[in-house]
């Protein structure tokens, strides 16, 4: 065993310090992880892990949708009063998430890319946001000026949902044969749900009778197992996949 003799928490510091490498972390955790590897370790674990995992994208997508439903416009009045009291970075991303999420996509587009205009114009996460809000809107060209150098700049981050984004962004700007490439790299990369149901989306509007038709049992096979609660979750894809299939039928 290459690990014998060294303490469990030495093992896990180093793992954690194998991740911090591989996703090209800031350097001083690696002192923090091997000068005090069980406090670093859990430090790393919660600050950096974590916000990436699924399991937290999950549970801050039930809370968001729970708060939603009660007020939906809650978020977006709270997210201007905050900008109008402290216009800061911070709070005009705040409004920019807020603006996308409440439809307004065209507007939360342009809050990012005024974000980008200052010290934050390489931040990640606001790039993210610039270009899901331009796929939104369908201004696709000016979403993939975003993705194609965040994906090539930061391959960790996002990874799922900046992969769909670009194939949704080559399917807006007709690029067929990269569309239909990206789908499938999303699908066999990350096989989610909504990878599976954006893949067949696209095919089911461009006539991909036989990719549509599979996907779509897929998904059916899947979703018949989702709580109520779950299906909740995921309406607006369910709602452009119903449309989508529609327009399928019409076509076939």
């Amino acid at each position: 065993m290459p690990f014998a003799g060294l303490g469990l928490h030495v093992v896990i510091a180093i793992m954690c310090a194998i991740h911090a490498i591989r996703t090209r972390q800031q350097m001083y955790w690696l002192l923090i992880l091997f000068a005090f590897p069980l406090l670093g370790s859990l430090v790393y674990f919660f600050g950096v892990c974590l916000p990436n995992s699924r399991l937290e994208a999950k549970a801050l997508k039930a809370v968001n949708a729970a708060v939603k439903a009660i007020d939906p416009t809650r978020e977006l009045r709270e997210a201007r009063l905050a900008f109008d009291d402290v216009p800061t970075a911070q709070n005009q991303m705040r409004l920019a998430s807020a603006l996308v999420n409440g439809g307004s996509a065209e507007e939360g587009a342009r809050q990012y890319e005024a974000c980008l205009r200052g010290p934050f114009a390489a931040e990640p996460e606001i790039r993210f946001g610039a270009a899901d809000a331009y796929v939104a809107c369908a201004r696709f060209a000016d979403a993939l000026r975003h993705l194609e150098p965040l994906r090539q700049q930061h391959p960790d981050f996002r990874a799922g949902q900046i992969a769909l984004l670009i194939a949704r962004a080559y399917a807006g700007t007709a690029r067929v044969a990269e569309a239909r490439a990206a789908f499938e790299a999303a699908v066999a990369a990350f096989g989610t749900y909504e990878a599976k149901a954006e893949y067949a989306i696209w095919a089911f509007t461009t006539g991909e009778h036989a990719t549509a038709a599979r996907l779509n049992l897929e998904l059916e096979k899947i979703s018949s197992r989702w709580s109520a609660h779950t299906r909740e979750l995921n309406t607006l894809v369910l709602r452009r996949l119903a449309a989508a299939r529609a327009l399928g039928g019409k076509q076939a």
